[in-house]
């Protein structure tokens, strides 16, 4: 099983299918919403450039460096955000979750959640990583606490680390879940996700 193999992931909430060109409308119908693609610190695809990001995340997969999933709420059957397996590390047994939007139509409710723990299940009983990491802008406060309510610890802050088109320099935060709290994330996920019903 490969770490840049990107197989349909679902549950009750959230299906995670390869990322794909077919997807396109949708994903530009996702970013559109309050001008989300905006958020000057994060790099979310603008709908004129989500073709683009489509093809540049599906070459980065042919090439083995990343997974990429297009993430569909179960309930519309619409896609509403992408997520990525990034920074594999398989010798290592470690790998990122990150590069990942949602539509502002499903921030704060189960989509984020429902998906984390079907790539961490992928991560740590499938890929058997013994470290999943997670990286956010400073001062993208509602991801930091999202990475944070998931169950993941802030390792520490990379200062300077890079920079933006805009001209600011983001200093990134770094957050993991390793193997021995897997199985109280998942937990804690699980109950999370039952309160959501």
């Amino acid at each position: 099983m490969r770490f840049a193999d990107a197989p349909v992931l679902s549950n009750a909430y959230v299906e995670l299918r390869p990322l794909s060109a077919e997807h396109h409308d949708e994903l530009v119908d996702a970013v559109s919403v309050d001008d989300l693609w905006r958020a000057w610190y994060t790099r979310i695809p603008s709908p004129l450039g989500m073709a683009g990001e489509i093809e540049r995340r599906k070459a980065a997969m042919a090439e083995g460096s990343i997974a990429a999933w297009t993430i569909f709420d179960r309930r519309t059957g619409r896609a509403v955000g992408m997520t990525t397996f990034l920074n594999l590390d398989p010798a290592n047994r470690r790998l990122e979750i990150g590069s990942t939007w949602l539509s502002r139509t499903v921030q704060g409710g189960p989509i984020n959640p429902a998906a984390k723990l079907l790539l961490l299940d992928r991560a740590f009983d499938e890929l058997e990583c013994i470290a999943v990491e997670f990286r956010a802008h400073w001062h993208n406060h509602q991801s930091r606490a999202a990475i944070a309510k998931l169950g993941a610890k802030q390792d520490g802050v990379l200062r300077n680390h890079t920079v933006f088109d805009n001209g600011t320099v983001r200093d990134t935060v770094v957050f993991s879940i390793i193997e021995g709290e897997w199985p109280t994330v998942r937990y804690g996920l699980q109950e999370r996700l039952g309160r959501a019903v």
